[in-house]
């Protein structure tokens, strides 16, 4: 079974609901709002002139976001639809970027630049059957010294969704709608694997990522996820008999090798 063609027609389906969404809020990007939050722009600092790589891209939001504040940015996701409305978007907005359409596996085989930062974030991990792969992608797009950073949620939360903390081999197969405010009821299949932050930090360490930086928080900077509670502005968080739940988590380093 073809798990990233699975995926792949799910996104291509989400995609064209998510531009639509006020959770991902196009008319305000447009408007000259960032869609990046304080977490990931305080720990990565100034971007200006910089080469940005941003892997699982989605519809280019972020991605743009960053070219926004100065850095040269290249996106890569799976999805075609999503890569083409990130073009759209692009234009539309006149913040320049390009956009590729491949999954990071085949990107890494067939990628030959190396930028100053390559960066991921929420939710991107869990699409991957191979973190140890994953991680020597974004060492081989690095040039050295230079800078990589994820902001993702945080897989202790799968727990409490009924999914395993640790990695297995077979993903978990399921028919999901999606998480915005305009889901219409369709559902698609969906392949998902987990990865424990240990395994994350282990594969980056292998392929010659200085870990620099490791943090945990206590909220999310998205209401994504059943019986959040925004007790600060932009901060949602999940209680577990009167305990903060980690939902996020970041990780910042420096390729070295």
């Amino acid at each position: 079974m073809d798990f990233f063609e699975i995926n792949r027609h799910s996104w291509d389906s989400r995609t064209r609901i998510h531009v639509k969404s006020e959770f991902y809020n196009v008319d305000g990007f447009l408007s000259g709002k960032s869609t990046l939050n304080e977490v990931e722009l305080s720990d990565i600092g100034n971007v200006s002139g910089k080469s940005l790589l941003h892997l699982q891209c989605h519809f280019g939001l972020d991605t743009l976001s960053w070219a926004r504040l100065g850095a040269k940015v290249t996106g890569v996701d799976i999805s075609s639809v999503a890569i083409t409305e990130a073009q759209a978007l692009s234009d539309r907005s006149g913040l320049h970027g390009e956009f590729i359409c491949n999954d990071i596996y085949s990107f890494g085989e067939s990628n030959n630049k190396e930028f100053d930062i390559v960066f991921t974030s929420y939710g991107a991990l869990c699409w991957l059957p191979d973190i140890e792969r994953w991680a020597s992608v974004v060492a081989q797009c690095l040039k050295p010294g230079g800078t990589f950073y994820i902001a993702e949620f945080h897989p202790f939360y799968d727990i409490f969704s009924g999914y395993t903390y640790f990695h297995r081999a077979d993903p978990d197969i399921e028919e999901q709608g999606t998480y915005t405010e305009n889901d219409r009821g369709d559902k698609s299949t969906l392949a998902t694997w987990s990865h424990p932050i240990s395994d994350v930090v282990s594969a980056l360490l292998k392929y010659g990522i200085q870990i620099t930086q490791l943090k945990e928080y206590p909220y999310s900077p998205y209401n994504c996820f059943d019986g959040m509670e925004e007790r600060e502005k932009g901060k949602y968080y999940l209680s577990f008999k009167g305990y903060e739940i980690p939902l996020i988590y970041t990780i910042k380093g420096v390729k070295v090798t």
